[in-house]
């Protein structure tokens, strides 16, 4: 590709606008999705975006954005079934999206922005109709949906004449966070070409492979030469002379006195004693100075993750939040390896899960969050005491954690079966739930659920209720997990108004559309699992008419054929009771 004058290109298709130690800025394209006059459809349409993993958009410095009529915008990290970013945009007439362009607020009328949760690279962007209303699709057929660096204007980029919606070619500027090589840092800073030096701090790649430096603050003046006016300069090997720009230089040959030479040499015996003694002494004072160094970061890094805090918490509580341990960062790196690639259990959008082995031969799960802002860590703070209370079978242990990171570290009890997304949807899966493990397993969750609402000495909303969070032991005890969308809810509210956040597909539609969090998204939440272990399928499905297995199973009773859609092994091992009984446990969820 080429362009007069030239342009600087990122992989060979993305034009790079600013490059800095930090971050990237590139020209990023529109996504459109059109409705279709003919059809009567819209062109629902699932645009992958496969940075490389020393790429990715920068949840700190960027924001999702979508303009349009009648639209939902999300992105997922894969096609189907991890967390959702996104927003909706709802307006009668092409003027809704003029108005709330001029007004810069962008607030759901006709343009609507949320922030990303996380820096991300390879991701699906989708765009599909709320309501299907014909009309507005006619007049403003098109809709958009990007990635854009925060406090994007809109105003400055895009047309807002009639129909500036359709099929023109947008590009918008995006900021991606780098990072080089393939290795953690850890593995890096052993090998001998580490060629980051003082006042650096190396850390991990948020993606999982490629580490990135950050340049810290100098702490001290430069050091004075202290052998001014004076130096000396030596000659390579079989050059002599004083090696001065003034003096004689080097000159290529033998010493012509041998006599000098000899004397030099018994010097040099003489002296070399002492030369190792004062390397020895600056090798140990170097050391020691580096270990102060990475005293003062860790400190810096317990202090800025609510350190503090958590340690007034634990001295304070009389609860079992006593039991929480504080870990030490080179603990967890020798239990996973120096969190080595092939340890990695689990991964989503808030964080990776790493299986460990502690000293004492114990196993783990810990998790490495995303970066956390600031603004967060009394909230992360809060979840930690809230976890470290909990106590029940059927909800997982949290052990301890690390704040001496940039990111916190999180060390939970391991459950060895995995998912049960893992047995419910994975085709390479032997083994299947019989129908009583399926029962049992639906009243566990229930147990669990009721806990966190009802009998924990705070109500907590999990927010996050899915397949792939419910983990199962080696004798198929189900487990909730993941609490990292968790929020409290005082006993003197019935709700909290929050960030629409969580896994589509899984979403409840009252907190969709208001924003307020009550126990019953949960409830919601827990009756697709319920769907799910009578149907054996995917929550979100694109083979489906109806993509939503909500929506699928809804009018699968509707039309009386229930029973067409269940799992073979529900239909031949459940009793019809027992399954009509389900069914109306659904219809309330």
């Amino acid at each position: 590709m080429s362009s007069n004058p030239p342009r600087p290109l990122l992989l060979q298709e993305v034009q790079l606008l600013q490059i800095s130690e930090d971050y990237l800025r590139i020209n990023d394209i529109v996504h459109h999705s059109c409705f279709n006059k003919q059809s009567g459809k819209t062109n629902s349409s699932h645009v992958p975006y496969n940075r490389t993993h020393h790429f990715s958009y920068s949840h700190t410095q960027n924001e999702f954005i979508a303009i349009g009529c009648d639209i939902f915008a999300y992105i997922t990290e894969d096609n189907s079934k991890t967390n959702a970013t996104g927003c909706a945009s709802l307006c009668n007439t092409d003027e809704d999206i003029a108005t709330d362009f001029s007004s810069s607020a962008c607030s759901g009328i006709g343009c609507c922005r949320t922030y990303l949760q996380t820096d991300i690279s390879r991701f699906y962007l989708k765009m599909r109709s709320i309501n299907m209303i014909t009309p507005i699709w006619t007049s403003q057929p098109c809709g958009l949906a990007f990635i854009s660096e925060r406090n994007f204007s809109i105003r400055q980029y895009f047309n807002l004449s009639s129909k500036f919606l359709e099929r023109n070619l947008y590009f918008v500027p995006a900021v991606l966070d780098w990072s080089v090589g393939d290795v953690s840092c850890p593995e890096a800073i052993r090998r001998k070409n580490y060629a980051c030096g003082q006042n650096t701090y190396c850390h991990n790649s948020i993606q999982g492979q490629g580490i990135s430096v950050t340049a810290l603050k100098a702490t001290k003046e430069p050091l004075p030469c202290k052998r001014l006016p004076s130096y000396s300069c030596t000659c390579p090997t079989d050059y002599h002379g004083d090696g001065k720009k003034d003096g004689t230089g080097c000159i290529r040959g033998k010493h012509p006195h041998l006599l000098s030479l000899v004397l030099s040499l018994g010097v040099g015996i003489t002296v070399v004693p002492f030369i190792l003694i004062a390397t020895s002494l600056r090798l140990y004072r170097g050391l020691e100075k580096e270990r102060k160094r990475e005293k003062k970061i860790k400190q810096k890094f317990f202090k800025k993750n609510g350190g503090l805090l958590l340690q007034q918490q634990i001295s304070s509580s009389k609860e079992s939040v006593e039991k929480t341990k504080l870990y030490s960062v080179e603990e967890l790196e020798k239990a996973t390896d120096g969190f080595n690639l092939s340890r990695i259990i689990g991964k989503g959008g808030l964080g990776t899960v790493y299986k460990g082995m502690l000293s004492d031969g114990s196993i783990v799960a810990i998790k490495k969050s995303n970066t956390v802002d600031e603004k967060q860590l009394d909230q992360f703070i809060n979840e930690v005491l809230i976890l470290s209370q909990i106590n029940h079978r059927h909800i997982v242990k949290l052990l301890g954690c690390c704040l001496e990171t940039e990111v916190p570290l999180l060390v939970y009890e391991y459950v060895s079966n995995g998912p049960l997304s893992h047995h419910l949807h994975d085709e390479g899966h032997v083994y299947r739930i019989s129908w009583k493990n399926r029962l049992r397993i639906a009243r566990e969750i229930a147990g669990a659920l009721a806990y966190l609402h009802s009998h924990a000495s705070t109500a907590i909303c999990h927010r996050d209720i899915k397949s792939s969070n419910l983990l199962l032991d080696e004798n198929l005890r189900a487990v909730l997990s993941d609490f990292g969308l968790s929020r409290s809810i005082p006993l003197d509210k019935t709700h909290l108004t929050a960030l629409v956040q969580g896994t589509f597909g899984y979403l409840d539609p009252d907190y969709f559309h208001s924003g307020q969090l009550t126990d019953k998204s949960d409830v919601y939440a827990f009756g697709v699992v319920l769907a799910e272990l009578l149907t054996g399928e995917k929550a979100i499905s694109f083979d489906r008419f109806e993509q939503g297995l909500a929506s699928h199973f809804r009018s699968a009773m509707k039309q009386n054929h229930l029973f067409d859609i269940l799992d073979n092994q529900v239909v031949n091992e459940g009793q019809k009771d027992d399954i009509l009984l389900l069914q109306s446990l659904l219809r309330d969820a």
